[in-house]
This record gives structure tokens, sequence and C-alpha cells, in this order.
């Protein structure tokens, strides 16, 4: 079996993501604002390592594995899916049932279980489009409760605003004050 690798230069990579009909997006880090959800998904990761670790900091990459299986394998409430799911079309085996004989592992046909993974694969494109639905409806909830608290407000020429304080030093980090408006 050989495996096919896409190209490594910029040039020929947008190429290729033009010719299957890719969209690539870039994330700066210097902008941590247009890689927002990245940063939600390392926050909920750091969170379970942290819970995991009790005071032991060495060990995070040998419990790294864990969480992030644990994190694939768990539906989420935006989509009521696991990403592990829309990938794959079934739900995940957690290592307990593995190592544990199940009902399922008793009774385990591999025919009529290549047969419900092909008829699984045929329908993961309608469970996507739900989960993108879904996904969409909660968005759509959250602006609108937010939107319902705000505040218009109008700002005139001549009008007194709250400027912060300006730094002559260049960005520094997620941290450091924001530039003045100009």
């Amino acid at each position: 079996m050989s495996l096919w690798y896409p190209p490594h230069n910029h040039k020929s990579l947008a190429e290729f993501y033009c010719d299957v009909k890719i969209t690539h997006i870039t994330s700066f880090v210097e902008h941590p604002q247009t890689n927002g959800q990245a940063e939600v998904v390392n926050k909920v990761l750091l969170g379970q390592l942290k819970k995991r670790l009790d005071g032991a900091k060495g060990k995070w990459p040998a419990e790294l594995l864990e969480v992030l299986w644990a994190y694939r394998c768990t539906p989420k409430s935006s989509t009521n899916k696991a990403p592990y799911t829309l990938v794959y079309g079934t739900n995940a085996m957690i290592p307990v049932e593995i190592r544990e004989p199940s009902m399922c592992q008793q009774h385990h046909d591999p025919q009529s279980n290549d047969d419900y993974m092909n008829t699984h694969l045929d329908l993961l494109y309608e469970t996507r489009e739900k989960a993108r639905i879904r996904d969409l409806a909660t968005k759509l909830r959250v602006a609108r409760r937010y939107n319902s608290k705000l505040k218009p407000r109008s700002f005139h020429k001549g009008d007194l605003v709250w400027r912060m304080a300006s730094k002559a030093q260049k960005h520094e980090g997620k941290f450091s004050p924001a530039k003045p408006y100009t």
C-alpha cells in the first residue's frame, strides 16, 4: 500500500487545495481572535489535563491521549454528536468496552458489522448536515440572546469617549493593552 501526501511548497499546495475544492483558512498566532474555536478546545483540554494530573505536572504526555480520546468521543452540545461520530459515522468503543467482554463482543458477526458500517457511511452526509444545521441554530440563539442585552449607542463628532492609554512598545501578547483608536 502506498501513501500519497500533498505537495510541500506553498504554491503547489494552494493548487492542490483548489483542485480538490478545499477552502484553506489560515490563522495567525499574532491574532488569536481569528482562531477562537481552537482556543476554546485548548481551554477544555487543559482543564481536563489539570484535573487528571493533580500536581504531577510532568505526566501530561501520558495523560494527553486519554484526554483527547475522551474529548473526541464526547457529544458536543452544539451538534449533539461526538466529533468521532461525525468523522467515522459510528460511535467509538470506550477502552472499558474493549477490555471487558460485552454483549456486542459476544455476538459480533464481522459480515453484519461490515453491512452496518456501510449503511452508516452512506448516511454520514445526512448526519453531518443535521449536525451543521443544529450548530447554526445554536449560534443564532446565542447571538440573539447576546444582542438582546446590547444597548445601542451612537457617537458624534465632538463627543468625549474613553481611550486606553497606549504603550510605545510593540504588541507583546494577548494580555497586553489594546492599541488605541486613532
